[in-house]
């Protein structure tokens, strides 16, 4: 559920003259609330990084263009038949989940599948960097082969700091915390159908996303494509 920041936003959009400290008053009135972030981070195992791979974020989670720089992790959603595995890309240029991948094992098919949606969507032939934490499926040799293959550049965070893919991270815990922590899966398929309509029906294309001043992240993409395209010659 959104805060009053959010929901002032989303009204404002929409036309409606009001004020955000009257939202929230009227939000204490009704006891609503908004569901709050997580208050520390769970950190991972981290492996060796490949030899001549290097942080080339250094926590700069900004993008030129998108298709410049995609951040990418994996989680784990609990389901009544077992775990079940998530690995998402975003575009850090509009924090848009441009790939995503889920299956019942945690192995390296699972991300490089997710980073192959995400090279289907790509248009253009020009190099992108992918940022990952150092998961033994993100440092495997057939990973990093798959990457290469693709022009894609690998970069990855260094040793026992989640900060350093923070905007990955800070989606993980979004969608646990607005969906899969609200819900009691039965299923793996309940949960695939429950993640995917989270991602693509609600977080990329209507959720108000800070970075992106309150655009939903898909919209803000379309947005910057279509003043892109009037501006060429």
């Amino acid at each position: 559920m959104y805060g009053s920041p959010k929901i002032w936003q989303r009204l404002r959009q929409q036309g409606e003259g009001c004020g955000k400290h009257h939202i929230a008053r009227l939000m204490r009135q009704e006891g609503l609330r908004g569901i709050p972030a997580p208050t520390s981070w769970k950190q991972r195992r981290a492996g060796a990084r490949p030899a001549g791979i290097t942080n080339q974020l250094a926590r700069d989670f900004t993008a030129p263009a998108p298709n410049a720089i995609w951040v990418t992790d994996i989680t784990y959603i609990p389901t009544q038949e077992g775990w079940f595995y998530l690995a998402v890309v975003l575009d850090l240029f509009s924090r848009q989940v441009i790939g995503s991948s889920m299956q019942p094992q945690l192995t390296r098919d699972l991300v490089i599948q997710a980073v192959l949606m995400a090279v289907w969507q790509k248009k253009g032939p020009q190099a992108v960097i992918l940022h990952s934490d150092r998961g033994t499926q993100y440092t495997s040799q057939e990973f990093q082969a798959f990457l290469r293959a693709h022009g894609i550049v690998s970069s990855m965070s260094g040793a026992g700091n989640c900060y350093d893919n923070a905007v990955a991270e800070s989606f993980l815990g979004l969608i646990k915390r607005e969906r899969v922590h609200r819900r009691q899966y039965r299923t793996r398929a309940d949960a695939r159908a429950d993640v995917f309509d989270y991602i693509e029906g609600f977080y990329n294309g209507q959720r108000a996303h800070s970075f992106t001043q309150g655009v939903a992240p898909r919209i803000f993409g379309e947005r910057y494509h279509q003043k892109s395209s009037l501006t060429c010659p």
